[in-house]
Parts: C-alpha cells; structure tokens; sequence
C-alpha cells in the first residue's frame, strides 16, 4: 500500500515537473527567459522547454494596445483652458526591454501620455487644437516614442478625440466666427467695388476719346428708357449732343449756299 501511495506522489510529481518544462508560446507572446535570476534568452512562438527551478519564464504580449487617455486639463498658450483627451497605440518591440528596463511597461506608458499630452498642447494656442489636429497628433507620437524607446515600446499612433470647452467660450468662439465671416464680406464687396470703378474709369477714358460713342449710349440709354409704362419721361441734354447737331446743321447750310 505504501508504495503504491509513493508510486502515486512519484507520478503526480514528475507530470508537474513536465507541465512546467514544456510550454506552448501563441504567436504574438515571447517568453523572456532568466537562468538563476540572470537574463538568458528570449522564446518563442510554438512548443519551448524551461527547466523548473533553474529557469524562470515572464510571457510577453506583442499585440499592438489601445490606450484611452483620461480627460486632461490644459491650459492653452492663450491662457484658454480646455479637457483635452485622447487615445494611444503601442506595442512592445523588445522583450527584454520591457521587462528588465521598467518595472510596468503599459503603466510606465499611460502616464508619461498623459503628462506628455498636457505639456504639448500647452505650448499651442487654441486655435491650433482646433484646426491643426494632424500636426498635434504627429508631434505627440514622436515625442512618446522617442521616450519609450528605452522601454522596447514603439508608439503607433496617437489620436487627439476631444477639445472640450465651457459655454462662455463656446460663444466668444461663435462671435468671433460670425465676425470673420462680416470682415470677409465687406472685404469681397469693396474688392468688387474697386473692379467696379476701374472698369468705369476704361468706360470714361474710351467715351472721352470718341464723342461719338457717347452720343450713341445716350441714344441707347433713352431708347431703353422709351420702353418702360411711365407716360412722362424727363431726361436732360446734354451740351455736347446740341453742340454736334448744332455743327451738322451749319456744314449744311454752308453746304447748300455753295451749292446756290
């Protein structure tokens, strides 16, 4: 009976020792492998063997992590003051990194984006954080990876989600909007204005040098004018008309006694 039992614990003992000798690693894990606490190697993926005791196994996550950053406050270069939040893709590039150079790598990352993420976009106005999302963003993931590349950490991506104002700056921002848009107006409208009066000066200058086209408007101007339903129409003559008939009807006369 007593052997049996020995039997049993000797059984029991050595399938323990195998399950922890051989282990079966998924393609996105790596086992960072330490030899008496020392670093050794790195495993993995598929079917690797740790010798229990002697060797130790920490299992690294390759897959790529989305990290939501909470709501930060910021205070805009313009002293404008906004919740700011955002969101994070990394992934860990280098095993030993990750577990020998920092003690919690996805923590270690989390914070250094947020206060990363408050120190840049207080250095832009708002406007910036508005219109220039793009530029921030790109800034921002340069910045982290540069700092976590001590960690084996690559930083993908970084997205700027939310710029939250208050309502009093909501609608200083609508006013501001609303008052562009009139200095633009009234800037189209005088530009107009200005071709206007240039093409009205050409006008001026070529009906100066050829009276004859004047006469010819102002015949047009009254024939447009004979068309309209008023009954009584009162139009001026010009001095220049009467001046022109005037020396038609003289080089007729003359024309006439020559002829006598």
């Amino acid at each position: 009976m007593s052997e049996i039992v020995v039997w049993g614990l000797l059984g029991i003992f050595i399938i323990v020792i195998l399950l922890y000798t051989f282990r079966v690693l998924r393609e996105y894990e790596r086992g960072v492998i330490f030899f008496l606490g020392r670093f050794q190697t790195i495993k993995g993926p598929g079917l690797i063997i740790v010798v229990p005791v002697i060797q130790q196994i920490v299992k690294v996550d390759l897959r790529t992590r989305v990290y939501d950053v909470p709501t930060q406050d910021v205070i805009s270069r313009d002293n404008v003051s906004v919740k700011v939040n955002a969101v994070i893709y990394f992934r860990v590039v280098d095993s030993e990194k990750a577990i020998i150079n920092v003690e919690d790598y996805f923590e270690a990352t989390s914070q250094l984006a947020q206060t990363t993420l408050r120190s840049i976009l207080g250095q832009h106005e708002l406007d910036e954080m508005l219109s220039s999302r793009d530029r921030l963003n790109t800034g921002i993931q340069k910045i982290l990876d540069e700092q976590t590349d001590a960690w084996g950490i690559k930083v993908i991506n970084v997205e700027i989600k939310h710029v939250d104002l208050d309502d009093s700056m909501i609608r200083a921002i609508a006013k501001q909007a609303e008052a562009e848009r009139e200095r633009r107006a009234k800037v189209i409208h005088a530009m107009g204005e200005l071709e206007a009066s240039a093409q009205l000066l050409e006008a001026a200058n070529v009906l100066a040098q050829q009276p004859q086209a004047l006469q010819l408007r102002y015949l047009q101007t009254l024939t447009e004018i004979a068309g309209d339903r008023s009954s009584i129409i009162v139009f001026p003559l010009p001095i220049d008309l009467i001046e022109s008939l005037k020396g038609t009807v003289t080089a007729g006369t003359t024309g006439d006694d020559d002829t006598t």
